[in-house]
């Protein structure tokens, strides 16, 4: 056995020291190691590495989705608030993913000392690897599934009762007010925006569990056409239709946007869909939906956005890919607006709402962790951590704008150029 040396650094020193290597950045948190032994700022939040495979992914991929895969799979922890260690790691978690060869020339001694080295672990069973043709209606489905196929019970938990999963609309902070009034004010302000009157034909993409379908039905007395990709999506929506006795106004369909033969709608909406589809297939996205809609209706499509140009995208994987979004893509608010305008729609409003999400998302999570146990339970321990992560790593990212949220209203004008607009934004935005 060999005899420990006590001028030798403790094993918490020397991953720190090649944590720092590795990720080419001062760690600012404090690491507890796999012995007890701790090192770091004695103010800082407390990451703690379990095994020492936390350190061989980081060894194999040394980015954000080695960390990230080292945390799902419970390898690593954090003691303490998750944001604060979050926002500590941002430029590491933030910087474009870039795929890398094993740095064996640098850390290889320290790496050997410690029994890093060895076969690339294996991801944890929650990371996704969609096949088949990007954003084919196969490929499509299975990227749906994986996200939005869950659990129902799990979603709720997440949610709220409301069980509507888009950026909420926060126009009140007296006390009472929570996330179910911010979701009902969000459903009412799209509906304002379309105009909405009874007996109008309402096309919701992507209709989620049937939060808006509901809420234009019962409360702007339309008929809707939910359509959404994911089976228990659907099925949620369908008994929430039922439960609320509008069987007769409210239909939900499983349904590729692509495959829609249902004639013209008065008003269309698209609510945390487009991000989905993809930014080679939004040309045909934008044209599909113009077609399905009359003269004089308007689209309000709720879209995150990216807010920093990367003129030389990186050809890695994220961890929203891999365990979030797969194939989502994010595009400026610009490149929505001139894609919407090619398809022939006039773009009326923008609305910005990026901090509104930041608060949505903080809501999230607390539900979340209020009842950590009962969502293992409904999951599993890895796909639990993946939420965890995901929604507050993003709630930072909307905070720190790294990341925006927009609603565009636009309309299809008559051929004479008539809109049928009101002339000023108070009729819905008051």
């Amino acid at each position: 056995m060999r005899t420990l040396n006590r001028a030798e650094p403790a094993t918490a020193t020397r991953l720190k020291t090649l944590l720092e290597t590795l990720l080419h950045t001062p760690l600012p948190v404090r690491l507890r190691a796999w012995d007890g032994s701790e090192a770091g700022p004695a103010d800082a939040p407390l990451v703690i590495v379990r095994h020492r495979r936390a350190l061989r992914r980081l060894v194999w991929q040394p980015d954000q989705l080695g960390l990230a895969r080292a945390y799902v799979a419970g390898e690593i922890d954090v003691q303490g608030d998750l944001y604060d260690v979050l926002s500590r790691l941002a430029p590491l978690l933030w910087r474009a993913a870039e795929p890398t060869e094993m740095p064996l020339r640098n850390v290889m001694g320290e790496a050997l000392r410690l029994g890093l080295i060895g076969s690339r672990p294996k991801p944890p069973p929650e990371e996704m690897a969609v096949t088949g043709t990007r954003h084919s209606r196969g490929r499509d489905r299975q990227a749906i599934s994986h996200h939005y196929d869950v659990g129902n019970d799990f979603y709720r938990l997440v949610l709220g009762e409301s069980m509507v999963y888009s950026c909420a609309y926060w126009t009140g902070d007296t006390p009472g007010y929570d996330l179910a009034d911010a979701q009902r004010d969000k459903l009412d302000l799209i509906c304002r925006k379309l105009g909405l009157q009874p007996g109008m034909r309402l096309l919701d993409v992507g209709c989620g569990w049937g939060g808006l379908a509901v809420h234009a039905a019962r409360e702007y007395g339309v008929q809707v056409l939910g359509i959404t990709l994911s089976v228990e999506q659907a099925d949620h929506a369908r008994k929430q239709v039922a439960a609320a006795g509008l069987a007769h106004q409210v239909e939900i369909r499983v349904q590729d946007y692509r495959d829609l033969d249902d004639g013209a709608f008065d008003a269309i909406s698209s609510v945390g869909m487009a991000e989905h589809v993809g930014t080679g297939p939004y040309q045909e996205y934008a044209t599909i939906l113009h077609h399905h809609l009359k003269p004089g209706g308007r689209l309000l499509n709720h879209q995150i956005a990216a807010l920093r140009h990367d003129p030389s995208p990186s050809s890695g994987r994220s961890f929203i890919d891999a365990y979030v979004f797969p194939d989502g893509e994010l595009v400026s608010i610009g490149t929505t607006v001139s894609l919407l305008e090619k398809a022939g729609f006039e773009v009326r409003d923008v609305q910005a709402l990026r901090e509104h999400y930041g608060r949505t998302l903080r809501a999230w999570v607390a539900n979340l962790e209020s009842d950590w146990s009962t969502a293992v339970r409904l999951t599993s321990p890895g796909r639990a951590r993946v939420w965890r992560l995901y929604m507050a790593a993003s709630a930072l990212a909307f905070e720190l704008a790294q990341i925006g949220v927009n609603q565009v209203l636009a309309v299809k004008p008559h051929r004479d150029g008539t809109s049928t607009m009101p002339p000023t934004r108070r009729d819905y935005l008051a």
